[in-house]
């Protein structure tokens, strides 16, 4: 199999095992041939050799793809999880099991899954806390500390956090949660989520107040018309929060008999229990269409049905072999043994059959697939009951819910006989960068995003590049058609569709899926709020059970750079696109912030300048200045790149972050009582207090002055330059540090 160039990158960064307890993979075939291997090496000694074959034969040529800890973590021997993402346990409403489950959020997290979180049962701010005689800071705050500490395993070298943060609409905090994302330094580990009840969209058709409680305690009410209108704004506005009909997804959960649905992964897919896994792996349905563009073009259905038991069964080893971080986790999963198989290439796919995404046609046949994958799901998963046993809290009484009553007689008839391996056995995920491995095939069942676009791609230090890309569709339609020109009325984008369009594919899927499915509603910058406002009321209607939308403008930023099909240009160099600078307007407000650090006999200025843009201030320009020379190159080099930064807009909270990380081998200094180990770190600090200014926060904080904190009423000594600790101080016309032998003299 040969890979492309953007295929390789990945495969070689991500997937590829490098060596260490098992043999490195040398070729992306190696990596089929050791997943393969791993996960038939649950199955009965003499059977592994067939099923290891059978299972590298599925993952040949990208047809179906698992998700990305499988890919990176089968047979490599590493003390890791399979398992993508976790929704972790109810969180008690006291210190001790809040930071418990702080603890196994990082535990998780250091073994490699992401993880979702229900922050409704913690009291809100300004509650009584009984026996302490103090008020609670609210879950927001808590939220901070799983903020930071995912941010601390980040920077331990693990796999970029991804966390899942819910809150009920009924909770006394929720609209102090729906304007949290407006900061742009505050939780942006976290994506966001709102619970919404029935209860709640039954009021909102009233237009009458809304309750809300807390523990049974009434502490306020609000119009729920107001309080919709403040949610859709916020979304509107930054991206978030997303939106989850919680009591229709336990209402159509398999599984209701036995649990309660309590949060989301943090893609939203998976919707799950207090410690709930979430184990995916993805069906390529463009892999599947032989002939193309062609007149007659269709999706071989028997190859689809035959691949689906063998990813069922894939799968359903996967639980067997996976390790787990918490035993709680690994309980839930082996008792009800739960899958996530899902789709991607769905765009892609449509594209060869001639379909255009979101025509009655695209729905009829995306119905059609999904449907030959349910029942195809529903009899591997009876057939490996029959061989292997049901899973252990199995109740004839599944028949009746929702999912499986719609199932053919054949298929229901065979339940009947041997029960079900698999609680639950379909979701759809977002699968962006296994798309991108399997050649950028279209994502999940998105529309394609762009036909031709520059991705920016993180680097291991932080910073990015770009890489031109190409959709799969686009690049296929060239090979059968060469230089025609591809229908516009056909290669259409997540660009050019309507929200309804995209509602319209979503809602007829979500009846055929078990889970729930990752789907972003892709809106134009230039969509009116009042258009944009009854999208998620027309998505509860038609019997979704979760929604995101995302409208690219200056907070949001945007991840590619887009390039139609027809426009593209001749070559690879062209399609780089440049970066764009606004230009300066001719008057910007701002402020200026002196920083007296302690290392130099003139104090610092730093300026930032802001302009006005949808009547929101956004910092646009910075300026260094100082007496001291000894500064002056890289404060210039400095002030001009995060200039460069804040003129092309998105999401810029990360330069703060950036500029507090950076530590002085030669130690930092103590200012306003708080150890700050850089003068870059320092004026980090006057950049965050000046984003939450602008963002409507107190402003910054009082002016950092070099004191030296006191250890009751005396001083410790001066800051030494060499360690960092207050232990500096004069003897014989000399400065000396008692602690690591420093010594200067004059």
């Amino acid at each position: 199999m040969t890979l492309s160039t953007l295929s390789g990158e990945i495969w070689n960064q991500k997937y590829r095992f490098h060596g260490g307890d098992g043999a490195a993979d040398t070729s992306a075939e190696d990596t089929w041939r050791r997943v393969a291997r791993a996960i038939a090496a649950n199955e009965a000694p003499e059977s592994r050799e067939r099923w290891g074959e059978q299972f590298h034969e599925a993952l040949t040529d990208f047809r179906f793809i698992p998700a990305g800890r499988i890919l990176a973590g089968a047979g490599t021997g590493r003390e890791v999880t399979l398992f993508n993402c976790f929704v972790m346990g109810v969180i008690p409403d006291n210190l001790d099991g809040i930071f418990q489950h702080l603890r196994e959020a990082a535990i998780t997290m250091q073994q490699g899954g992401g993880v979702g979180m229900d922050f409704s049962t913690i009291r809100p701010a300004g509650a009584a806390v009984r026996g302490a005689g103090a008020q609670a800071s609210g879950p927001l705050s808590f939220m901070d500390s799983w903020n930071a500490m995912c941010g601390t395993i980040m920077a331990a070298g693990q796999r970029r956090g991804a966390m899942m943060g819910c809150l009920r609409i009924d909770h006394p905090d929720i609209e102090a949660f729906i304007e949290v994302k407006r900061d742009r330094n505050r939780l942006r580990n976290f994506n966001l989520s709102v619970l919404v009840t029935d209860a709640f969209m039954r009021t909102l058709a009233a237009d009458e107040e809304w309750e809300l409680r807390f523990a049974g305690v009434v502490h306020g009410s609000v119009p729920a018309r107001a309080l919709w209108r403040r949610l859709m704004q916020a979304t509107y506005d930054v991206a978030e929060p997303g939106v989850i009909f919680i009591d229709r997804v336990n209402q159509h959960n398999n599984l209701a008999y036995c649990e309660e649905i309590v949060g989301s992964n943090p893609c939203g897919e998976q919707m799950l229990p207090a410690y709930g896994a979430c184990l995916l792996g993805s069906i390529n349905l463009a892999q599947l269409v032989p002939q193309p563009f062609a007149p007659d073009s269709s999706l071989n259905e028997a190859e689809l049905a035959d691949l689906t038991t063998t990813a069922v069964r894939f799968l359903d080893n996967v639980i067997d072999v996976s390790r787990y971080p918490l035993p709680q986790q690994e309980a839930e999963a082996k008792s009800k043994r739960r899958i996530g198989l899902g789709i991607t290439g769905l765009a892609d796919a449509l594209l060869f059959c001639n379909a255009r995404y979101g025509s009655e046609q695209a729905i009829a046949l995306t119905c059609r697939w999904l449907d030959t994958i349910r029942h195809a799901a529903y009899r591997a998963s009876a057939l490996l009951a029959a061989e292997k046993g049901c899973f252990p809290l199995y109740d004839e009484a599944m028949l009746d819910r929702p999912n499986l009553s719609t199932l053919d007689e054949p298929t229901r008839e065979l339940i009947r006989q041997h029960g079900l391996r698999n609680g639950c056995l379909t979701s759809i995920a977002p699968t962006g960068t296994t798309s991108l491995l399997a050649g950028n095939v279209s994502s999940g069942i998105e529309p394609v995003f762009a036909y031709s676009y520059v991705r920016k791609v993180r680097q291991a230090d932080g910073s990015t590049r770009e890489e031109p890309v190409e959709d799969q569709g686009y690049s296929v339609w060239k090979q059968v058609k060469g230089d025609a020109p591809p229908p516009d009325d056909l290669f259409v984008s997540a660009q050019s569709l309507t929200p309804s369009d995209h509602l319209a594919m979503q809602a007829p899927a979500q009846r055929l899926i078990d889970s729930s499915i990752s789907k972003t509603v892709n809106c134009p910058q230039d969509i009116s709020f009042d258009a944009f406002v009854d999208i998620y009321a027309e998505a509860y209607h038609l019997g979704c059970k979760g929604l995101t939308t995302y409208r690219p403008n200056s907070t949001t930023g945007s991840v590619l750079s887009v390039e139609e099909p027809n426009a593209r240009a001749a070559s690879s160099a062209a399609a780089r696109t440049p970066a764009v600078l606004e230009p300066r307007p001719e008057a910007l407000q701002g402020a200026t912030y002196k920083v007296k650090w302690p290392h130099s006999a003139h104090a610092i200025y730093v300026t930032i300048n802001d302009m006005i843009e949808d009547g929101q201030r956004r910092p646009f320009e910075m300026f260094i200045n100082s007496k001291n020379m000894e500064h002056y190159a890289w404060t210039v080099g400095l002030t001009r790149m995060i200039s460069a930064v804040l003129r092309r807009g998105g999401d810029i909270g990360f330069v703060a972050e950036e500029l507090k990380a950076v530590f002085d081998p030669r130690g930092g200094a103590w200012m306003n009582r708080s150890y700050v180990p850089s003068l870059l770190a320092a004026i980090g600090d006057v950049f965050e207090n000046h984003l939450a200014l602008v963002n409507g926060g107190e402003g910054p904080k009082a002016d950092p002055l070099a004191a030296a904190p006191a250890h009751g009423d005396a001083p410790l000594g001066g800051v030494c330059p060499e360690c960092g600790s207050l232990t500096l101080h004069r003897e014989e016309g000399c400065d000396k540090c008692i602690q690591c032998g420093y010594s200067k003299c004059g």
